[in-house]
């Protein structure tokens, strides 16, 4: 424990100084160069995008300028991945939204505030797991929970800025369910503002126009100044369309959230914060592998979590909110050449200088632009083909994968609940498939392996049975495998010896010793001699511990099944007939009819034979 807890300590260091790997690489100019134009443009995608996320989040557009200065440039300094962008991103930002909807009665300032104290904790729990090495909890989200999730999460950010097309005063947060607001911006159609919706049609066709024809150019930048200056030159507030408007000018300054709130409330916004920390973070992760394979960098989950939960906590500590890697954002970086972290960190700078200099230009920008700038945003994120997908590979997964969909449509604007029920159905639907591993008893083969005999209609013996379980022994599927193993010995009248391979046996807790050790009594009182071949090391030394090698012998214990067939053989002699499982005989034929010889140069497919060949067996 000792060791443990030094070698932990001792790591520390190394956490919070990751970017030394590549600092000394921008005395290259080569290298500052492509950092520098890599980092303008992502600021140019990035400024009107975290605007806009910041109202998805249900805050005011400023805040996301604030969650888009230190933390990007954080993210980067103490990540593992050198192209990885962090800031707002869409489903944190709902997330975000969804985790405050309880509380907008309160008003914007108390929401600003709560959104600051969730940041802050979202990375205290982030980095919490990077330096203890828990990075491996993300795994519980497991990739169809995700998928699911992402997309009933872009149908219903989507959905909610449909009303800043059409200038409808309908909010997501002002009704308890989302089909309630769904039904609500259906009967507020009527009141459609005309100059809002032809506002959002230019900024849409605008942005899927560039997407199209000039995939290269800054899609998101061009728009945003095309309708301010629009905005600005026909009067567009006048006439009744709703602007970003005034927009505080300087840098945030550093101040821990502080509002009282209600130990409900705390515990609330820690379960929120968990979620995120976890989703957030596997959303990134999945990004930083995805060009870490194309880089050849090192990647390391642990720190990235470092980089992720530090990047959250100056969010918070700066008057931002939850933040997290970007897909799109992190393309850009790519495409653009960014070598080092130093890219994000030009980003950060440019965002400042915005912040202290150009925020009056940003002034008349169209609620409706940025409405289109989410939604086309989301629409990378409806992506269907992955449930089909992983409906073919297990059935299971896609009913996960469904199931968490329609739950968090069902449940929004409380997500937490549809992740939550996703979660707790894959581990519950993962639990029902290990208490039943294929279980088979094996025979020889043509090829001289020992397979399946049913499934290749091969001949068993009726005085010795070869049985094969395929999957680790636990409480859950022990009583299976001992039901398994009763029965098998029911329908053998003549058995007189029992090998049980344990190749695919890893672990085996104590149920499962418990089980082998009243099976081992019962056969030897039935007069049955119990065989164990291939078993694993780890597992053998655990039945060491426990004594059960000692009762059922330690010579019972085989590295093959034909070796531990053949000491039986040697003992029983004639009263057993060890025939089909050295030499291949099919179930139809009989001895005389089928002459046999013993494969003497082919062993079992198993540790002992690594030239073999992989076969479905």
């Amino acid at each position: 424990m000792s060791d443990w807890l030094a070698t932990l300590l001792s790591s520390w260091k190394e956490r919070f100084t990751p970017f030394m790997e590549w600092i000394g690489e921008l005395k290259n100019p080569a290298t500052l160069r492509a950092d520098a134009l890599a980092g303008l443009t992502v600021a140019l995608v990035l400024i009107p995008q975290s605007m806009a996320y910041a109202q998805l989040a249900g805050l005011p557009a400023y805040i996301g300028l604030y969650a888009s200065f230190l933390p990007v440039m954080i993210g980067a300094l103490f990540g593992s991945s050198r192209q990885l962008g962090t800031g707002p991103v869409a489903i944190v930002s709902l997330m975000s939204a969804a985790a405050m909807q309880p509380y907008m009665g309160q008003g914007i300032e108390t929401i600003v505030v709560y959104s600051a104290v969730l940041a802050l904790m979202v990375g205290v729990f982030q980095i919490s797991l990077g330096l203890l090495k828990l990075g491996v909890l993300v795994d519980f989200l497991s990739h169809p929970v995700v998928i699911g999730f992402t997309n009933a999460g872009a149908l219903i950010i989507g959905s909610s800025q449909v009303p800043k097309l059409f200038g409808l005063d309908v909010k997501a947060d002002q009704f308890e369910h989302y089909y309630e607001f769904l039904w609500g911006m259906l009967i507020a159609l009527p009141k459609t503002q005309i100059i809002t919706l032809l506002m959002a049609v230019i900024a849409l066709g605008m942005l899927l126009t560039l997407r199209k024809y000039f995939p290269r150019q800054p899609s998101v930048l061009i728009t945003v100044v095309v309708t301010t200056l629009l905005s600005w030159a026909l009067g567009y507030q006048a006439a009744g369309g709703s602007v970003v408007g005034n927009i505080p000018q300087g840098l945030p300054s550093f101040s821990i959230p502080s509002v009282s709130m209600s130990l409900q409330t705390l515990m609330s916004l820690a379960t929120t914060a968990m979620i995120i920390g976890l989703l957030g973070f596997v959303e990134a992760i999945s990004i930083a592998k995805a060009m870490a394979a194309q880089t050849r960098q090192r990647l390391s989950a642990n720190q990235e979590l470092v980089g992720q939960g530090l990047a959250n906590m100056s969010s918070g500590l700066f008057s931002g909110y939850a933040v997290s890697g970007s897909f799109s954002r992190s393309a850009v970086n790519f495409a653009a050449g960014a070598v080092t972290g130093f890219s994000s960190v030009v980003t950060g700078i440019l965002v400042a200088i915005t912040l202290l200099f150009l925020t009056p230009l940003l002034f008349h920008l169209p609620q409706a632009t940025l409405a289109a700038v989410i939604i086309m945003a989301v629409l990378n994120l409806l992506k269907f083909a992955p449930i089909k997908h992983a409906w073919k590979v297990e059935r299971h997964d896609g009913i996960v994968a469904v199931v968490t969909f329609c739950a968090t449509l069902a449940f929004a604007p409380h997500l937490d609940k549809g992740i939550f029920l996703g979660v707790v159905l894959s581990l519950g639907l993962f639990l029902y498939r290990t208490m039943s591993p294929r279980f088979v008893e094996v025979a020889r083969h043509a090829d001289g392996s020992m397979r399946d005999a049913e499934r290749h209609h091969l001949k068993t013996s009726e005085t010795v049975a070869v049985y094969r379980f395929d999957g680790d022994l636990y409480f859950a599927n022990t009583g299976y495998l001992e039901g398994k193993l009763l029965n098998a010995i029911a329908h053998k009248p003549k058995l007189k010896v029992l090998v049980l391979d344990m190749e695919s046996v890893d672990q085996v807790d104590s149920t499962g010793e418990e089980m082998l050790h009243k099976l081992a009594d019962r056969l030897r009182f039935n007069g049955i001699w119990f065989y164990l071949a291939r078993t694993k090391l780890p597992v053998y030394e655990a039945f060491q511990r426990s004594g059960l090698a000692q009762q059922i012998g330690e010579d019972r214990f085989f590295r093959e099944r034909t070796q531990a067939v053949k000491d039986a053989k040697k003992h029983l002699d004639d009263a057993i007939d060890i025939e089909p499982l050295l030499k291949y005989t099919p179930a139809e034929a009989t001895q005389e009819s089928q002459p046999l010889t013993v494969a003497k140069t082919e062993p079992d497919i198993g540790v002992s034979n690594p030239n073999a060949k992989p076969l479905v067996i």
